[in-house]
């Protein structure tokens, strides 16, 4: 037995309350679907109705403005009334702020020349020249004379 569903198109429409909610779902900081879902609609109906009315745009951008106003307001009365944590955020991020940064290094040890010197010739490799001397052919002494040369 087959059973029907009726089904009927919800009707969008930037009401008085849907623009609120909208407006209060911005407010808190929502975006995208989260936004949308928050004001009683499917993200597709949301996005439909920001094309069909831009006064629901309208409502998101005034609900984003007045919580950031609101957030901006509360961390200026505690940077007022002391918090310097509060008043250096205020300075980092609205006003490109930043702190120097010092590094101090200290080394306390005494570097002796002689010592290196010994450490360095300790660590000379001798090196053997393995090159065969060919006398008999004279285009390979030349190029051994040449080496030799270079070497010394």
């Amino acid at each position: 037995m087959f059973h029907s569903i009726p089904y009927e198109p919800r009707k969008l429409e930037a009401t008085e309350g849907r623009l609120e909610a909208i407006y209060n779902a911005a407010k808190i900081g929502l975006k995208g679907d989260a936004l949308a879902l928050a004001a009683g609609m499917l993200p597709t109906e949301y996005r439909q109705l920001t094309q069909f009315d831009p006064i629901a745009e309208m409502a998101e951008l005034k609900g984003r403005a007045d919580g950031e106003r609101e957030m901006s307001q509360v961390l200026h009365e505690a940077a007022r009334n002391g918090d310097a944590k509060a008043a250096l955020e205020i300075l980092k991020h609205q006003h490109g702020w930043v702190a120097k940064q010092q590094i101090n290094v200290e080394v306390d040890q005494r570097i002796s020349i002689t010592q290196a010197l010994e450490d360095a010739q300790k660590r000379v490799i001798d090196a053997i020249d393995v090159t065969p001397k060919l006398e008999n052919d004279s285009q390979h002494q030349m190029i051994y004379v040449e080496q030799q040369q270079k070497a010394a």
